[in-house]
């Protein structure tokens, strides 16, 4: 029986720290999941644009061990465009997505590749159960955007859950059927369907280097989340804008009848003042509600490739390597 293929990606972006860390521990799982399950294991790293020496180290790695390619993007391109481009190259017959920072346990694989040959499911995908270490200003806001998104989209997202989950080959082709170019992970894995089953685990520490992801870039990525998989947001504008009409008629028909009653003189400036800029803020929010949606389709017809390679694998073997000191700087 031929032995089945794992291909690992691993999105990066300056994380030459890590990467020893990581491939150390890979080898060590590798070699375990080919001795119980008979499976083999290629990594496939996307640089994502590192200004370290993040490339220098998969050269050097791709060039010593034969399960090991790499990605090398032209520039930086976000961690959604990674994981695009490393599905679309994987070529294993499961397929997995991980961290290189170790906050995704390498020993997991065992017990997701144990639930996908047992059958009945097409993903296994890890589910954090606790925040333990995350700011909990981050916590809380995370939590939120997580009941929000399930209340106003069909399309549900469980609290927790990772990019970190293993794939059968049929749901990841399903998945690169979708060439949208605003791309958002954590909903497409739920919108192709498939049965996934989730595998809980307590959030872990990263071994080396620092987060890539500041409070605003998570805000705009659970914004694009947001525009990606509801159209909520928009009858909402269209409710609101609703409601203000019919106040503003009840208001004419009571300005109306109090100065046929009483003859009320002309008055009220500041109110009105404050009416207007109260009704301008509305506007503009409005506005910038249905721009959001009008910037991503802008964006999608523009059909732009959602990433550029600059280099690969293949292209270790040829670059000297005096080259691997030149790594992207600012």
């Amino acid at each position: 029986m031929k032995a089945r293929l794992i291909s690992v990606i691993v999105p990066c972006y300056n994380e030459e720290a890590a990467l020893p860390l990581f491939l150390d521990a890979l080898r060590k799982t590798g070699a375990e999941l080919y001795d119980e399950f008979a499976c083999n294991t290629e990594l496939l790293f996307v640089d994502d644009g590192s200004r370290d020496a993040t490339l220098a180290v998969l050269r050097d790695a791709a060039r010593t061990e034969s399960n090991v390619r790499y990605l090398s993007f032209s520039r930086n391109f976000g961690k959604e465009a990674a994981m695009y481009a490393g599905l679309q190259h994987a070529k294993g017959d499961y397929v997995v997505i991980m961290d290189a920072d170790l906050q995704h346990p390498p020993a997991m694989l065992r017990d997701m590749i144990a639930t996908l040959n047992a059958g009945g499911y097409d993903c296994a995908a890890a589910r954090r159960v606790s925040r333990d270490g995350e700011p909990p200003l981050r916590s809380f806001f995370s939590r939120r955007f997580y009941r929000l998104i399930n209340r106003i989209s069909d399309t549900e997202i469980v609290d927790g859950a990772c990019d970190f989950r293993m794939m059968t080959r049929r749901m990841v082709d399903a998945i690169l059927s979708l060439r949208e170019y605003n791309r958002f992970s954590k909903g497409i894995f739920s919108w192709v369907g498939f049965r996934t089953k989730w595998l809980p685990f307590e959030n872990q520490e990263r071994v080396a280097g620092e987060t890539k992801w500041s409070f605003w870039g998570l805000l705009v990525y659970a914004i694009q989340g947001i525009v990606g998989f509801s159209t909520v947001p928009l009858a909402l504008v269209a409710l609101l804008g609703i409601l203000l009409c019919v106040a503003a008629l009840l208001t004419v028909v009571y300005i109306i009848i109090k100065t046929l009653l009483f003859g009320d003189p002309v008055g009220g400036w500041p109110s009105m003042a404050c009416m207007v800029m109260f009704m301008g803020g509305v506007q503009l929010f409005c506005m910038g509600i249905l721009g959001e949606y009008l910037a991503k389709t802008y964006l999608e017809v523009k059909r732009r490739p959602v990433y550029v390679l600059s280099e690969t694998d293949a292209d270790a073997d040829s670059t000297p390597p005096d080259a691997d000191s030149n790594s992207r700087n600012p």
